[in-house]
């Protein structure tokens, strides 16, 4: 059954390598079930609701992934989308929750339109090799970056606006996490490069166990206050009929007070950020698990759009931010992953994730950093595919602008608008106007107007 409906053997993988490394994703990804109900909470949403909603449409978006396009990518609320969701729509410009999920919703529409007709696979394939390959080694640096912060390895320094944890202050909380993201970076490291299968999930589990047992003898002590909890899950259920406080509100936004160029501005602002980061994500994930053609192509790109348009219509209607393709799915694919089987293992730990979401939002992120520091390895090793030669530095500096921007920038999308941006102007001054594509000249002229506009 699965052979027939993943193609396990023409992919060259088996059920067991695919379900594991659904496992994987799905670890690596729980931190949003316990993020993104804190995040909408702060909107005036029920966190209960928007828990339920956030993995219903995580397990309706991931499903379609699976059978649709046969990637073993996940989705759920994105990070980033979230934040601008509830700090900048609702709590700065004022408008209502309701409101805002209305914007998503016909985001979600305009997406399903743009990917039936071709637009966003024409865009996915007209960025150059160099700029897709630059996405990937971006990508790796910013989902490391992400991992140093949730093992509290990165904290925030008014100087230098970063530097590294003082291990020894406030030790039993901070220092003993950050230390054990660091025990759990190598032994992932170690297991990875031995071969062991399954060497992230295990370095995930294995992290998370020296931490109960580290608040067993008590050097972990736990301080809620602060944001550092008991390690240990609880098994209570969750209050399904919250859900009703957030399905359908979309549908009840009073548009009166907000004004429609407002709310036009609203839309495209979130529709900008989506179909970046998304493309970003299929571009970095896709060149890392060698699932592009000679030509740069994503054969399965057209549905693997559709599907995240699917999940962001969905995910407005049953009441979260936008649904987009998860960059943490590298995680996945680094364990072995390359079908929809590991797409459906995700998908299925979700829905099961609304029975007992207490226990997995226990993970911690100290826990899941390792695996994104690793991950961020593995895609970062694709810059040796980018021809830094004198004669490509046209190409090679672009390039290098986007991997830059990315970490730094914090945002998959800047990358993309600055590397595309440089990419047309150096080029044409260069006298090499030729080799590019008239969608990339288009694509420049809109990210300049997003930074005028938006």
């Amino acid at each position: 059954m699965f052979e027939k409906a993943f193609r396990l053997k023409e992919n060259k993988t088996d059920i067991k390598t695919e379900i594991t490394a659904g496992i994987t994703t799905f670890m690596t990804m729980a931190y949003i079930l316990a993020v993104n109900p804190s995040i909408l909470g702060d909107a005036g949403m029920n966190p209960t609701a928007v828990l339920l909603a956030t993995c219903l449409a995580s397990f309706i978006g991931t499903v379609c992934m699976a059978f649709m396009a046969n990637l073993p990518f996940a989705l759920s609320a994105g990070m980033g989308l979230n934040a601008f969701f509830a700090y900048t729509v609702v709590k700065g410009f004022g408008y209502s929750w309701q409101t805002a999920l209305l914007a998503v919703f016909i985001e979600g529409i305009i997406f399903v339109i743009l990917s039936l007709t071709n637009v966003r696979e024409a865009i996915f394939n007209a960025i150059p090799l160099s700029l897709k390959t630059a996405v990937s080694v971006g990508i790796g640096l910013f989902i490391a970056f992400i991992g140093l912060q949730n093992a509290g390895l990165t904290v925030d320094n008014a100087s230098t606006l970063v530097s590294v944890v003082s291990f020894t202050d406030n030790f039993s909380t901070s220092g003993i996490c950050a230390l054990l993201a660091v025990i759990g970076t190598f032994a992932t490291a170690i297991l990875y490069i031995k071969k062991v299968k399954g060497s992230i999930l295990i370095g995930i589990l294995g992290t998370w166990g020296l931490g109960m047992i580290c608040q067993l003898t008590g050097i972990y002590s736990p301080d809620p206050a602060n944001g550092y909890y008991t390690l240990f899950p609880s098994f209570t259920m969750t209050d399904f009929t919250k859900l009703g406080e957030t399905f359908g509100q979309c549908f009840k936004a009073d548009l009166s007070s907000v004004g429609i160029f407002n709310f036009i501005v609203i839309v495209f602002s979130f529709l900008f950020v989506d179909l970046f980061d998304t493309l970003g994500t299929l571009i970095g994930v896709s060149a890392k698990a060698d699932m592009l053609d000679s030509d740069g192509r994503l054969p399965r790109i057209k549905p693997a759009l559709l599907a995240d348009a699917v999940a962001t219509t969905s995910g407005a209607v049953l009441g979260t931010s936008t649904t987009t393709t998860f960059v943490e799915s590298s995680a996945g694919v680094a364990a072995g992953g390359r079908t929809g089987l590991t797409a459906l293992t995700t998908a299925v730990l979700f829905l099961v994730s609304m029975l007992f979401a207490p226990v997995f939002t226990a993970i911690p992120s100290f826990a899941t950093a390792p695996a994104l520091i690793i991950v961020g390895f593995l895609m970062f090793s694709s810059i040796a595919q980018i021809k830094l030669t004198s004669e490509n530095y046209a190409s090679a500096v672009p390039a290098y602008l986007c991997i830059i921007a990315m970490p730094l920038f914090y945002s998959i999308s800047e990358g993309i608008s600055i590397g595309v941006i440089s990419y047309v102007v150096i080029n044409m001054v260069c006298g090499k106007a030729r080799k590019i594509n008239p969608i990339m000249y288009v694509l420049a002229v809109l990210f300049v107007l997003k930074y005028i506009f938006l």
